[in-house]
């Protein structure tokens, strides 16, 4: 538990959420398998995710859907679900026009925006599944063979850039025999497109409607990448049963009440992962909900945008990763106006991607105590690209993070022992059918009673009490052993040394298979860095030798290592702060952000070698 547990009882109280009560049937097996569901049922959801644009344009026209800064004064550009209702209607006749062949996907390279929203919601109308590329593929790698590689593998009738000459190097090494490209601000010179505008003022015939009936819960409605972890991406498919079904399924854990506020929601997570085109967006529309687009990031010289914003917007649900909590706190801190716009509607904050530490949850409930007098509830789920993706969640007031709580309606939860974790799969509505154009590897992914094995680890947080909820442990093939036969449970450890080193380490590599002990590669967070040496310029080379930013991780590292039970598989003996970044083109670094641990170390072998010197350097730091 973290912070002050003894003082728990005397803490203010949470702000009221309208939990699922927690009812979750549990078998054991004779084998050491448990299978957990809820005995309550999943609540009935709409048959396709346009059906939820179509109801809120007829019942609330006037209520804004999307909201996005632009122009050269940056204000905000808001869409109402009135307009948007009838530009995507323009769109899915213009599509319709183009006679495209049937289950020829479109593609999308940009990032989130509001024509990206609204040529998703065509897409699936004209029955085309809308498939959102990370823009990384595009714009950050060199040779773009991820890019090709997905472009071979799903065949697009169509892609959609934001700007024509942003993408102009992506688009010519591709080949566009018998693909229509559309842009939306610019064309790009040599290569024939469509305007975006152009193609949403088509006028509107029966064939939309008629188009619209046909949509099935089987039809696929996206196709969404995996990282390309372990090689390249896979195209996972979504059916519209399976998001209509997740979205339903997160809100029947953390209901709205009848009559109560429409949801107000201010997200910068890509759309081309399951978490920000999924999780954060189809729940929003679903519920009739505001979604303003956050063109920040949790990155140094680019979160000053979502401070901006939340100055502006009052959300009712939050959700970052642990890093853009740091430097929301920290901002806070210093800003009462921001506290209490922030705080003002808030029920929930969410957290996801990595373990929340436990100094930043006391910090935020501090700021949240200080402005409203009550502490706002963490929240967060678990699941992937292949389950639509959130599969459980922590529906509860907990003050424990590091969980990824009980199955949702509908949703069953397999454990298989693993040493001293469980291995999790999953079944349930939410669960894909498979892999586009890849049979084979769809047959692997499931077990012989059709669960979905996800390749994720977890433990109960009591054995005795599987209410109590369940602990993220891992990747099952990340873990190792050391030279003393010790298993390391690479995700706990993971997790847990990045916390204690909160907050001049981001991320993490950990090494040490067939080693004696166990090391870290880390790489610093820059912004918090520079705060720490009062610099806002100091570079990488600056930052890793300074003697503020070393004596800080291994004053961490230490505590870490002294709060362990004395097993060597959980110690830190030596790190090294990286100055290169991950890459993407090297894998290290998957189009989400997640750190491919296999990929990171064997192509930074040479510093797992300096890690392990008999005499190490300057830059190898050691711990007791």
């Amino acid at each position: 538990m973290n912070g002050s547990a003894a003082a728990a009882l005397e803490m203010p109280s949470f702000r009221k959420v309208h939990w699922l009560k927690r009812d979750i049937a549990v078998e054991r097996r004779d084998d050491g398998t448990v299978v957990m569901k809820s005995r309550i049922p999943l609540q009935a959801y709409e048959t396709h995710i346009p059906a939820s644009l179509a109801k809120w344009a007829k019942e609330a026209p006037e209520r804004i859907w999307l909201a996005q800064r632009g122009g050269p004064d940056r204000q905000w550009r808001k869409v109402s679900y009135e307009e948007a209702k009838r530009t995507v209607d323009g769109l899915t006749q213009g599509l319709l026009d183009l006679g495209l062949e049937e289950g020829r996907p479109v593609a999308i390279l940009s990032g989130n925006s509001i024509e990206h929203a609204l040529m998703t919601q065509a897409a699936m109308q004209a029955r085309l599944a809308a498939a959102p590329v990370s823009p990384a593929y595009s714009l950050m790698s060199q040779d773009h063979v991820k890019l090709k590689y997905l472009f071979n593998l799903i065949k697009p009738a169509v892609v959609m850039v934001q700007d024509g000459p942003t993408f102009e190097k992506a688009l010519k090494a591709l080949d566009r025999t018998g693909i229509t490209v559309i842009h939306v601000l610019r064309p790009c010179e040599g290569i024939k497109s469509v305007s975006f505008a152009e193609l949403a003022a088509t006028p509107v015939t029966q064939a939309v409607a008629e188009s619209i009936a046909r949509i099935m819960p089987r039809t696929v409605g996206k196709l969404l990448f995996t990282s390309g972890s372990t090689g390249m991406p896979k195209a996972v498919i979504n059916t519209q049963e399976m998001m209509c079904a997740n979205a339903a399924m997160m809100m029947q854990v953390r209901p709205r009440e009848p009559g109560g506020t429409a949801p107000t929601v201010l997200d910068w997570m890509p759309w081309n992962h399951t978490m920000g085109g999924n999780a954060a967006f189809n729940p929003v529309l679903v519920d009739g909900g505001t979604l303003y687009i956050d063109d920040g990031r949790p990155m140094p010289g680019q979160f000053e945008e979502t401070i901006k914003n939340l100055h502006e917007v009052s959300p009712t649900y939050y959700a970052n990763v642990p890093a853009g909590y740091a430097a929301l706190a920290a901002a806070m801190e210093k800003d009462d106006a921001l506290c209490h716009s922030f705080f003002k509607n808030l029920s929930i904050m969410a957290y996801g991607g990595a373990r929340l530490p436990d100094d930043l949850y006391d910090r935020m409930q501090a700021l949240a105590v200080k402005t409203t007098g009550e502490r706002i509830v963490f929240y967060t789920g678990w699941g992937s690209t292949e389950t639509a993706p959130t599969s459980t969640g922590t529906y509860w007031d907990t003050e424990r993070v590091g969980l990824i709580g009980l199955p949702f309606p509908g949703v069953e939860l397999k454990m298989v022992p693993c040493g001293s974790k469980y291995e999790l799969r999953l079944r349930g509505v939410n669960v894909t059918p498979g892999y586009f154009g890849q049979f084979e590897l769809t047959k692997k992914m499931f077990d012989e009673e059709g669960f979905y094995c996800i390749g994720d680890a977890g433990v109960f947080v009591d054995p005795d009490d599987p209410v109590k909820g369940i602990i993220f442990a891992g990747r099952v093939v990340e873990d190792f052993k050391l030279t003393t036969g010790t298993f390391v449970h690479v995700g706990s450890l993971r997790t847990d040394a990045i916390a204690a080193a909160t907050p001049v380490v981001h991320d993490a590599l950990v090494a040490g298979q067939d080693r004696p002990f166990v090391g870290l590669l880390c790489w610093p967070n820059l912004h918090a860095c520079r705060q720490l040496l009062g610099n806002p310029e100091a570079r990488y080379e600056e930052v890793v030798r300074h003697p503020d930013v070393i004596a800080c991780l291994k004053k961490g590292l230490q505590t870490h290592n002294a709060s362990t039970t004395g097993a060597s598989s959980m110690r830190v003996a030596r790190a090294m702060l990286m100055v290169e970044p991950p890459s993407i083109d090297g894998n290290e670094l998957t189009d989400k952000g997640y750190i491919n641990q296999r990929a990171g170390l064997e192509r930074r072998a040479d510093l797992v070698e300096k890690l392990y010197a008999d005499k190490p350097g300057d830059d190898v730091i050691i711990l007791n």
